[in-house]
């Protein structure tokens, strides 16, 4: 891929519209210090000096997508509470369209609060229901997303499952169905509990810890002919086009079936993993609606990934550092 290609390539995200379904969430952060220890019990004592809300979960998907040049349509539920009040806010303050967003008076909204001590984690908490959604409003929400796909000019979907109990089999099915009768790619970021349902999407792409407990597999993380040949099985069973699999510090592995790739990881300082994978699958949505084939798909969010885990917070990714960086790789191959 020459230069002029990759710059009209990243230009032409700005033309599209990306649907994105799943489990929204605050991302809080405590800033602080641990100098001491608890004279109550043997606990460190964490020293708060700031805190700080950012979006996660599906809605830093919509944030990366967002941050690319396109336009994310962000679906989910959030709970009629005071976090749900600041998840709006935060939609609000990055001018995020929030007609996808439903309120639930029956659910708590996710928060995850992250302490952190000279970049470093001290303790996460999470806040949060994972029970799936009461039969009425999974309904309710389904005719939603079904009415936003016929009112809006979708170019692809991503189910971004973070096995909070937004999404269900019926959701899937119902999506997936009808995403193929209206010609819409489906990318998804599975998680275990409806790992099997998410049959015939173009793109699925699942960690490597992931793939191994989901297909109930032996298989060690540098052995990519095993992956390879696992790789094969699990798409003629689950009729997936492109199977990508991030295996952290070895890269990024891709198979279309009868071919893959494997694109080693970039050496990088690495500060926070948190957030890489909604990075990843971005990158990989936007590069894949513009037509992209499956080595420069992985290669160019293998990118991503690992820009974002230089940072200490959970961030979106920078479109221009990414093109630069983009354009080195393609120089030097």
């Amino acid at each position: 891929m020459n230069k002029s290609e990759l710059n009209r390539i990243f230009e032409s995200f700005s033309d599209y519209n990306i649907l994105i379904i799943g489990d929204v969430m605050v991302d809080a952060y405590a800033w602080g210090k641990v100098d001491r220890i608890s004279p109550e019990a043997p606990v460190p004592i964490f020293s708060c000096s700031s805190r700080e809300n950012r979006l996660g979960g599906a809605a830093n998907v919509a944030l990366n997508i967002k941050s690319l040049g396109a336009n994310p349509i962000l679906c989910s539920v959030i709970g009629d509470d005071d976090r749900g009040k600041d998840f709006i806010k935060l939609l609000s303050e990055i001018q995020q369209d929030q007609s996808g967003i439903v309120t639930c008076s029956n659910r708590r909204t996710t928060v995850k609060t992250r302490f952190i001590s000279n970049n470093q984690h001290v303790i996460r908490i999470d806040e949060e229901d994972t029970h799936e959604l009461a039969d009425e409003t999974e309904i309710s929400f389904i005719k939603h997303v079904v009415n936003l796909m016929d009112n809006q000019d979708i170019h692809a979907i991503v189910f971004e499952d973070y096995d909070k109990g937004l999404i269900t089999r019926e959701l899937i099915e119902t999506v997936t169905d009808k995403a193929k009768q209206m010609n819409i790619p489906i990318l998804v970021d599975p998680k275990k509990r409806h790992y099997s349902d998410y049959k015939n999407v173009t793109l699925f792409k699942p960690n490597f810890k992931e793939f191994v407990e989901g297909s109930n597999l032996t298989l060690e993380k540098g052995d990519i002919d095993g992956l390879f040949r696992a790789a094969k099985q699990f798409q003629r069973e689950m009729g997936v086009d492109k199977l990508m699999i991030t295996l952290s510090e070895l890269g990024v592995f891709i198979s279309n079936e009868t071919a893959f790739e494997h694109i080693p990881a970039v050496v990088r300082k690495i500060a926070d993993v948190s957030g890489a994978g909604d990075t990843v699958i971005s990158v990989a949505t936007l590069c894949l609606t513009a037509g992209m084939n499956s080595a420069d798909i992985a290669a160019i969010s293998n990118l991503a990934g690992g820009i974002v885990c230089e940072i200490p917070v959970v961030v979106p990714i920078d479109k221009e550092q990414l093109l630069a960086e983009s354009l080195k790789l393609y120089a030097e191959a």
